[in-house]
């Protein structure tokens, strides 16, 4: 889940040459709208988005029973947006631009 379109479309690539089968949103609205959301094994999701925060997305998906392994991505990273990504039940938070292999090794 993110809302720069070369950011999505990179990491889809990526994710897909590395043999994912990927689903990419551009917000959380259609995200939580998926019909096929409770299936999904991993999540990567953007801080900032236009309807929400990442961190929000994570704690809605966490009402709902979802425990996959998630990982949040930030231009802005801080401590604060690190505790709240702990918090809300990330398992790693990195900065853009995103260095491919971190990015492997965050969902393994």
């Amino acid at each position: 889940m993110e809302d720069d379109e070369g950011v999505r479309r990179s990491l889809q690539l990526l994710l897909h040459w590395k043999g994912y089968d990927v689903r990419s949103y551009p917000a959380a609205r259609p995200l939580l709208a998926a019909a096929d959301l409770d299936s999904a094994d991993l999540l990567i999701a953007d801080y900032r988005l236009p309807d929400a925060t990442g961190c929000d997305v994570r704690l809605a998906l966490a009402r709902r029973g979802w425990s996959g392994r998630s990982v949040l991505i930030t231009s802005y990273p801080s401590e604060a947006l690190t505790a709240e990504a702990w918090a809300s039940g990330f398992d790693a938070v990195l900065e853009k631009p995103l260095r491919q292999q971190a990015l492997l090794a965050a969902l393994s």
